[in-house]
This record gives C-alpha cells, sequence and structure tokens, in this order.
C-alpha cells in the first residue's frame, strides 16, 4: 500500500469497532485467523473482539511506524472471496467502514481494495457522501444492480464514474442475456434490431402490434442513447474534460434503472427450425 500515516487511538478504535462488532463483525475465529494470515500477533485472543483487534493491530502499527498492514488487515478481511452469498452483510460492513475511511482519505471499493480519494473533513460529510445520495437513489426505486456498481463511486462523489459504471453494467446484462460479445450501439442492433420479415434476438414484449414493435423499438433507442450520449465519449476522454452534475448523474442513474428493469424482463425470440 505504500506510506500509510499512523491512525490516531481514536481511528483505530472506531475501525476496530466496526470490525469487531458483536453482532454485524467478525467471529472471535476470523479475527485469529486473519491475525495469523497477517503475520499479527494476537497478544490478547479471550478479550472483547474489538478491544481484541486494537491492541494486535496498534501493537503491529506502534511496531511497524506506520498504517500500511491496518491497511493490509482491513482489505484481507473485505476481500470478496469471503462474502461469497452474503453480499448484503459485505455492503452494510463495506459502508461502515467507509463512512471512516473517508475522513482518512481511502474508499473501501466493491472489489475489497482500498484507494486513495479527497478526505472528508467531518464526520457530517463522511456520513453524507455515503447516505444522502443512496436515500435519493433509494427514494427513486433505482435498480439494485445500478447501486451495487455505484455506491463506493458515489461516496467519492465520482459522479463521472459512478455513471459510466451504470452505463457498462447495462452492457454487460445484455450480453448476459444475448450471449453476444459486442458492445455499446452494435451490441443493441445485434439484440433488438428487427430484421425486415423477421425477428429480433431478444424481445421487450411479442411484437404482435404496431404499439408494442413501437415500445420495443422506443426502449432500444433508449439504451442506444445511453451508450452515444455518456458511455461512448467518456470512455475516450478524461474526466476533467466531461463534468457532470449530482442532479444529471441522478437522472442518467435512474434512465439505467429503467434499462435493467427492461432488460430483467426481455425474452429470446423462439426461432423457427430451418
Amino acid at each position: 500500500m505504500g506510506t500509510v500515516a499512523v491512525l490516531n487511538r481514536s481511528q483505530l478504535i472506531a475501525i476496530c469497532k466496526v470490525l469487531g462488532n458483536t453482532e454485524k463483525g467478525l467471529t472471535g475465529l476470523e479475527i485469529g485467523d486473519l491475525l495469523t494470515q497477517e503475520h499479527i500477533q494476537d497478544p490478547d485472543p479471550s478479550i472483547t473482539k474489538w478491544k481484541r483487534l486494537f491492541n494486535a493491530l496498534g501493537a503491529k502499527q506502534n511496531s511497524d511506524g506506520h498504517g500500511a498492514n491496518i491497511c493490509q488487515f482491513i482489505e484481507t478481511a473485505m476481500n470478496p472471496v469471503r462474502y461469497s452469498g452474503q453480499t448484503d452483510k459485505f455492503e452494510e460492513r463495506r459502508d461502515a467502514l467507509n463512512q471512516l475511511l473517508a475522513l482518512l482519505g481511502y474508499s473501501l471499493d466493491n472489489n475489497g481494495k482500498l484507494r486513495k480519494v479527497e478526505a472528508a473533513k467531518t464526520l457530517s460529510e463522511a456520513e453524507g457522501r455515503a447516505n444522502r445520495l443512496r436515500v435519493e437513489l433509494q427514494r427513486r426505486g433505482v435498480h439494485a444492480d445500478v447501486l451495487k456498481v455505484c455506491q463506493a463511486r458515489f461516496l467519492q462523489r465520482d459522479f463521472f464514474y459512478a455513471v459510466l459504471e451504470a452505463a457498462k453494467s447495462v452492457a454487460e446484462k445484455l450480453r448476459q442475456k444475448s450471449e453476444l460479445l459486442s458492445d455499446g450501439v452494435r451490441l443493441v442492433d445485434e439484440a433488438f434490431g428487427i430484421p425486415k420479415n423477421g425477428y429480433p434476438l431478444l424481445a421487450f414484449n411479442t411484437l404482435r402490434t404496431d404499439s408494442e414493435k413501437s415500445e420495443h423499438k422506443g426502449v432500444a433507442n433508449l439504451m442506444k442513447g445511453l451508450f452515444g450520449a455518456f458511455r461512448n465519449p467518456t470512455a475516450h476522454q478524461p474526466e476533467h474534460t466531461w463534468p457532470i452534475s449530482e442532479a444529471d448523474a441522478l437522472d442518467l442513474l435512474t434512465i439505467a434503472s429503467l434499462i435493467h428493469r427492461r432488460l430483467d424482463t426481455a425474452n429470446k425470440v423462439p426461432r423457427s427450425p430451418s
């Protein structure tokens, strides 16, 4: 992780209380295994979990003279592989850690890795980053697949990358449903284009009436609009040349959410035997 400043007592206690929470934190066995894996001495295995962690990590930090091993411990504890089938537990624990890590200038991504971000100046600011935008997205009923890819980005106020990741998630779902390998507008055309005297690979409805065909084409065009207006330009331009406001990000994420819902119900069109 490179050079990491020493965490003060209050900062380390707060992190240990998240990881060693009585109900939602690591188990005593997990703490022991993680400390062993990271080659950190476990001097007090019988005491309260968060205090056990605080004593072990504090002693390691004092010995090293920096906080790199604490960061490494967090990454190991939050390795997504450890949370197979427990996505809610992972996200809840990650959110709690991110509110603290934001004050230190770090964010824990959904891959379990820490990265540098602009440090929050107050606890209220750190909580606000994590909560306010998420609450607004939840109020809008945004699709879970959109929330999943953009939570950490919103914590960092990375609106640009939050929307980019949401657009990429739309393309990935479409590839999975269609079993195609292309991308962007070409992918939409290959999956939803209605050939003359034929049927598309995927359909949003039965395509029996002109109204249904119009709806099908409209949703496909909306998807192409998301790719053409945002993903394609931003994928090839640096962030500073493509500013995006919070309001625009929320609207674009809502559009991505709508598309995700329609993709969930899109079906493959049966092919007539040749």
